[in-house]
């Protein structure tokens, strides 16, 4: 049997049911269960988020939402990795390209009319 991991705390769901009802939330952190973030489906660069076409438009997508086209995703979303863990790696990375300053990337008013 899959296992089932909350989007946003990585807890673990555990139940008989092979879906969370609408309104379930995590018991650790109160994040809804049935969420785009949770279904199997959303895929950020996929139109409206989502491999099912024809999708309802959804704003929140760790609100709860009633797609009846929602699957749990199995097993710990993107490796258990959280969106502070996410982007503390990416902005360690930051400084490979060094910081451009204003000035070398705002050209000035004068700049225009130099030949």
């Amino acid at each position: 049997m899959a296992e089932y991991y909350c989007h946003k705390c990585g807890a673990r769901w555990e139940s008989e049911r092979s879906q969370p009802a609408f309104k379930e939330v995590c018991g650790k952190c109160n994040a809804y269960l049935h969420c785009c973030r949770n279904c199997r489906f959303h895929v950020v660069s996929a139109p409206n988020q989502c491999y099912i076409p024809n999708t309802e438009h959804v704003a929140n997508r760790e609100g709860l939402n009633y797609c009846e086209e929602f699957e749990f995703r199995a097993g710990p979303r993107e490796s258990g990795k959280n969106d502070a863990q996410r982007r503390k790696a990416l902005d360690a990375f930051s400084g490979l390209f060094g910081e451009a300053s204003e000035e070398d990337s705002k050209p000035s008013f004068d700049d225009l009319f130099k030949e």
